[in-house]
């Protein structure tokens, strides 16, 4: 599919049919998809459409399966852009209102997907492409966040003060876009056994990722990245000349930016740390059961013991009423900030993510803490409770945040709980946004946000699989 007609496909189904009133949508017997026609779909899978089929039939509320129908395939219908380059599949996922691909996003968007690939050779084809197309991302610049397909098309951001090679639409060092990467080529492999991904462009785009994070530990106190951004919003760039706040090297791979997009306070962003212990175990997993190459192994597995130390170490603290708890960012010198930002990694995610259960006790002290007053981006209105961002205000619940706390509940009700809000603060739209007010869920930020959207539909059916008796009764 051309790129042109790519984005005017996708723009004009979603983008129109976001900011219709639901009213519009009603008919006697229900609710109408919100979904573009089939025609204009950017691409399908016979055993995700199977599923929403099965999920949908055994919810008892409406609405909520409305929901469902439009959100869980919101990634496929409209972001997905799969074709065959030099016989090999490649496949570009946009993030939704903006045209670039993260590396975060990406991998976010179709992981829901992922328990389906072994029976439908589409889809998997199309997970083997998005892969290679990371790979080729990862080779051109491990610092970049986001990329074009457009090799010569130019990025709003062209004037930031940092290396902005062709094909990069911004440049902001995230250690969970190399995270992220390992993370979709291990799933993947691991469901399927194919090894083929791991090709030469692959091994060398893994050396890259173990070298950028060693960089990043600045051991001797120097770092090949800066960033710097003209605009009035502080977040958008490290203090200190683009390289952020002074940190002790104490093994720790430093953050300028988290998963929001926003600087970070201290380097040393901590779920990002834990988040690369899990990819470099799963580099290693790699490189001794496939690749034969056990010097390269053993440095993943030393690394990442050496970060965990660090991350016990540093970023564990006493809380006054919580125990031992997770801080959100360090230093090295003892100073620590005492939050969480509602995206993936985050504190709250790690039980998601599977680096830890929900029971263990660190994880246990550290989402309590989250979900109280005693965290500065917990809030409550008159719309929802949540977790908020920097990213959009002090005012503003991400619905991601809800999502994350009923992914990692072991609790009936607060489940439900969290599903009653995401119903309420749709805003009618019978989509998830970015955020919402917390006392007015009709002001919304972004349409289409396919991230939120893709993670809503995987909450269902992770409910359907364990909990179904949760969904049978209308909220």
């Amino acid at each position: 599919m051309k790129r042109r007609t790519f984005i005017k496909r996708t723009g004009l189904a979603v983008g129109a049919a976001a900011v219709m009133p639901s009213f519009a949508f009603a008919t006697k017997t229900g609710f109408e998809s919100k979904r573009p026609v089939k025609e204009k779909r950017c691409f399908t899978s016979k055993e995700v459409e199977k599923l929403i089929k099965k999920v949908k039939g055994d919810m008892a509320d409406q609405e909520l399966a409305w929901m469902f129908e439009n959100c869980f395939p919101n990634t496929l219908d409209t972001t997905v852009d799969f074709e065959y380059i030099d016989g090999k599949p490649d496949t570009f996922v946009i993030t939704g209102d903006i045209d670039a691909m993260w590396l975060r996003d990406s991998t976010a968007q179709v992981w829901p997907y992922m328990p389906l690939i072994k029976k439908d050779k589409e889809l998997r084809e199309m997970i083997k492409g998005l892969i290679n197309r990371q790979t080729k991302c990862i080779l051109l610049d491990p610092y970049a966040n986001a990329f074009f397909k457009d090799m010569t098309k130019i990025s709003k951001w062209q004037s930031d003060r940092t290396q902005m090679l062709p094909g990069v639409h911004e440049r902001k060092w995230e250690i969970d876009s190399l995270c992220y990467a390992v993370r979709l080529a291990h799933e993947y492999y691991k469901i399927t056994g194919d090894i083929s991904i791991f090709d030469e462009d692959w091994k060398k785009a893994a050396r890259y990722i173990e070298a950028t994070f060693r960089t990043e530990q600045r051991k001797d106190g120097t770092t090949p990245y800066t960033f710097n951004r003209v605009t009035g919003q502080m977040f958008d760039s490290p203090v200190h000349w683009g390289k952020g706040r002074p940190i002790k090297p104490v093994g720790l791979i430093c953050s300028m930016f988290r998963p929001s997009d926003d600087a970070t306070m201290y380097p040393f962003l901590i779920p990002s740390n834990i988040f690369a212990v899990l990819a470099l175990r799963q580099l290693g997993d790699i490189h001794v059961k496939e690749l034969s190459d056990m010097t390269f192994a053993r440095k993943c597995y030393a690394f990442a013991d050496e970060v965990e130390m660090a991350v016990k170490t540093y970023a564990v603290a006493e809380h006054m009423d919580y125990g031992k708890i997770y801080a959100y960012e360090v230093d090295g010198f003892g100073n620590k900030v005492f939050m969480d930002d509602a995206n993936v990694p985050s504190l709250m995610s790690l039980a998601y993510l599977g680096a830890h259960q929900p029971t263990d006790e660190i994880y246990a002290n550290t989402r309590k803490f989250l979900l109280s007053d005693a965290n500065p981006y917990f809030l409550r209105g008159k719309a929802a409770e949540g977790q908020g961002s920097p990213h959009t205000g002090q005012d503003n619940i991400w619905p991601m945040g809800i999502v994350l706390r009923a992914m990692t509940s072991t609790e009936d009700a607060e489940i439900v709980h969290c599903l009653k809000m995401l119903k309420a603060t749709h805003a009618g739209t019978g989509f998830m946004h970015e955020s919402f007010h917390q006392n007015d869920a009709n002001k919304y930020t972004r349409d289409w946000f396919a991230w939120a959207n893709t993670l809503f539909g995987e909450l269902i059916v992770k409910i359907h699989t364990e909990r179904p008796h949760l969904l049978k009764k209308a909220l």
